[in-house]
């Protein structure tokens, strides 16, 4: 944008070579795109935390429900799912940062 400036950032969303009938679905289309894609990045970031810590609360939540036998069955599955959480959540970081460079630098070049 400050390169081009608004006006010219905006012209840059709208497609080459696209026919006239189809180009205001195309510049909706290239809008909502703008906003949905930093969107999905934060869901998936979101949702891939949010289950690890999920999991692991209801494996130590059977400790609470079955006494000595939960003990046995939720701390060596609940130290597995944390290690696994925690590959998890590096591959989700390598992925969650390639991402956001491809799609910073979709949003900076212009054709």
């Amino acid at each position: 944008m400050k390169k081009y400036g608004v006006i010219g950032y905006f012209k840059g969303l709208v497609p080459q070579g696209v026919p006239v009938f189809v180009l205001p679905i195309m510049i909706i289309v290239e809008f909502i795109g703008l906003f949905t894609k930093p969107f999905a990045l934060l869901m998936r970031l979101f949702a891939n935390i949010t289950a690890g810590t999920i999991i692991v609360l209801s494996l130590i939540s059977l400790i609470f429900i079955m006494s000595w036998a939960g003990v046995v069955i939720a701390v060596p599955f609940a130290l597995f799912i944390d290690c696994l959480e925690i590959f998890v959540g590096v591959l989700q970081a390598y992925i969650f940062t390639m991402l956001s460079v491809i799609f910073i630098n979709m949003a900076m070049h212009q054709h």
